[in-house]
């Protein structure tokens, strides 16, 4: 991963952008249409990491501090190309020093609960716990017709 950089997207068109071509690589997690535009309408709003190899963006993390102690992975895509390559823990690497250094102690991500059985989304709940989130709580009060699975990481 010598050559990938990750650093903040300050500009909103490449945020929606770089959000939007991520997204249509990735049917089997971003399949729903109305999902994906509410995304991209967000990547304009909240701020991203973003994720460089050579001259191509392959990743990006938007990210929402919801309170100074807290805050969430809103959305995290990886291209194909490049899944299973460091770059998601790169990521989230990055955004939970970041948070540290400004005093926040938990960051939470919320994906497809484990009474759903695709297969796609157990290795992204892997991933997930690989990286340090423990899951908290699934729930169908959030997402209706699908269960959530909200999980937490400890950042103090």
């Amino acid at each position: 991963m010598a050559d990938v950089t990750i650093s903040a997207a300050v500009e909103a068109d490449e945020r929606a952008s770089t959000t939007a071509r991520l997204l249509s690589q990735l049917p089997a997690w971003f399949g729903m249409a109305d999902a994906n535009d509410a995304y991209v309408k967000a990547a304009r709003e909240l701020p991203a990491l973003i994720a460089r190899a050579g001259g191509e963006t392959v990743g990006i993390l938007l990210h929402h501090r919801h309170f100074p102690e807290a805050a969430e992975i809103h959305l995290m895509a990886i291209s194909p190309a490049w899944h299973r390559r460091g770059i998601g823990s790169a990521m989230i690497g990055k955004l939970a020093a970041d948070l540290r250094l400004d005093a926040c102690q938990i960051l939470q991500v919320k994906t497809l609960g484990p009474s759903h059985p695709d297969p796609n989304y157990a290795r992204t709940r892997a991933f997930y716990h690989s990286a340090g989130f423990l899951p908290l709580e699934e729930t169908s009060a959030l997402w209706p017709g699908n269960p959530c699975l909200l999980m937490v990481k400890l950042l103090a």
